[in-house]
Formats: structure tokens, C-alpha cells, sequence
């Protein structure tokens, strides 16, 4: 239950559509639910304006399935993600919840309302489009239509300047990539937009499994560029739905 779904049940009881007991009953279960393996929390979207998603490793088939059943039970809940599943939780999940749509490792349920806000995710190499594709369809889950830049790293750096427009025009950006990581700060001083970096764990030995991109990212002198985790396309996407939820916030 997120904040607009909340007003409208209270607005439901006051106009006397929903009885005060059957909003009880919505409410008891809004903190969490426990399912004995774990406590599905239905009041994130409410404080963080996204849902808790299922992040697949370490949990059974049937888990995932269960996860993804009680999260969805919620019917003004926002999108449901089960996130780096394999092929048995994702079928597992998709057979005991039709409607979903798999995107890769992720999949999507009861995906958000269309947004306007401009996010362009920057894909350095081929090699990085696994955690773009993951964080692309975060952000699609959320309502955003991100426009994908794909193998425009900077050993031809001509590649990036043909699309200097969709950068200048964006409301955020995500650069991923891997090797020595450059292409963030080149982007971080290109845009105005909050740029959220991806290091990946792309490149040779002494790109350290993403440890190098990682620590560069993380020294750029391009200021304000926030980083995340190695091969975290999820957490980008993420961040930038906070970013920008809170300037619809805001300004809405």
C-alpha cells in the first residue's frame, strides 16, 4: 500500500464505501505479514514509495512463489519484482502467479501508471548489458520508459557526443560500466541530471571483477555522481525512482 492508495481507502471509509471494520482489516496487515520464512514488508511502498521486491538467491522455488503471492495479495500495492531468479523460481513464481512478465533474471508483476520523466541508461559495452537490461526493467516496473544508450564506452568516445542530446535532455542517467569505469565521469560532465554509476564486473585481470571501476567510480572528480554496488542494476534503477519520486513529491 503506498500513500495515494492509503488516502483513497480513507476517503472510502469517510464517503461510507468501506466499513471502519474492513479497514481494520486492510491496516492489520499493512505493517507485514509472516509467512514463518520470512515477514513480507507491505508497508515499504508507503515509507519508500516502491514495494519490497523478492530477490531470488538463497530461496527455494516455492519461497519465491509465496513471497511473490502475499506481495501481490495487497490490491493497491505497487509493482511486485522478483529479482536474479534462475529458471525454477522465475516458473515457479510465474505458474503460481499468472500475469507476470520475465525480463531475464527479473521478473515483473502489476507493473506502475506511466511516468514523463526522461532517464536515459548508459550502457558502456555489450559485455555491461545484462545489468543495464536489470536495471531497465526496474525502472520500467516503476513507469518509467528509460532510453537505452548501448556501447558507447570511451575507447570511442565519438560514440557517446552522436547522443549528446538524449544526455542533455534527461531528468536522470545511470552509466554502467565496467573495465577502468571512465564513461561515468565523462557523463557526469556532460549532464546537469543526477548520474547514478553501475560498476560491473566486466574486464580483464586487473579490473579486479569490477573492484577497479568500482573505486574510480567512486573517485571521479565529476561531483555529486553516486555509485552503486558492482553489478547492481537493480539498486541504480532504484535510486533513481527515489531521486525522482521525490521531486514529484515536491513539485506535484
Amino acid at each position: 500500500m503506498d500513500e495515494a492508495s492509503l488516502r483513497h481507502l480513507l476517503d472510502d471509509v469517510r464517503g461510507g464505501a468501506v466499513s471502519a471494520d474492513d479497514a481494520v482489516a486492510r491496516l492489520r496487515r499493512l505493517p507485514f505479514a509472516d509467512l514463518g520464512f520470512a515477514r513480507v514488508d507491505h508497508h515499504r511502498a508507503l515509507r519508500q514509495g516502491m514495494a519490497e521486491a523478492v530477490y531470488g538467491p538463497g530461496k527455494t522455488a516455492q519461497q519465491c512463489a509465496a513471497i511473490v503471492a502475499e506481495l501481490l495479495s495487497e490490491p493497491d500495492g505497487g509493482p511486485v519484482l522478483l529479482t536474479r531468479a534462475d529458471d525454477e523460481q522465475a516458473a515457479a513464481s510465474l505458474a503460481g502467479n499468472p500475469g507476470g512478465q520475465r525480463h531475464g533474471t527479473t521478473v515483473v508483476w502489476r507493473p506502475a501508471r506511466p511516468r514523463t520523466e526522461r532517464v536515459v541508461v548508459v550502457a558502456a559495452g555489450t559485455a555491461d548489458l545484462p545489468v543495464a537490461d536489470e536495471c531497465v526493467t526496474t525502472l520500467s516496473a516503476h513507469g518509467f520508459a528509460p532510453h537505452r544508450l548501448v556501447d558507447v564506452g570511451v575507447a570511442g568516445v565519438h560514440r557517446l557526443l552522436a547522443e549528446a542530446d538524449a544526455v542533455a535532455a534527461a531528468h536522470a542517467i545511470v552509466v554502467v560500466a565496467g573495465m577502468e569505469g571512465a564513461l561515468a565521469s565523462l557523463v557526469g560532465g556532460l549532464s546537469a541530471a543526477p548520474v547514478v554509476a553501475v560498476p560491473t564486473s566486466v574486464g580483464y585481470g586487473a579490473s579486479l571483477e569490477g573492484v577497479t571501476a568500482l573505486l574510480a567510480m567512486l573517485a571521479s572528480c565529476a561531483a555529486g555522481l553516486t555509485v552503486v554496488g558492482i553489478d547492481n542494476g537493480y539498486g541504480a534503477g532504484c535510486a533513481v525512482v527515489r531521486i525522482l519520486g521525490v521531486g514529484a513529491r515536491l513539485h506535484g
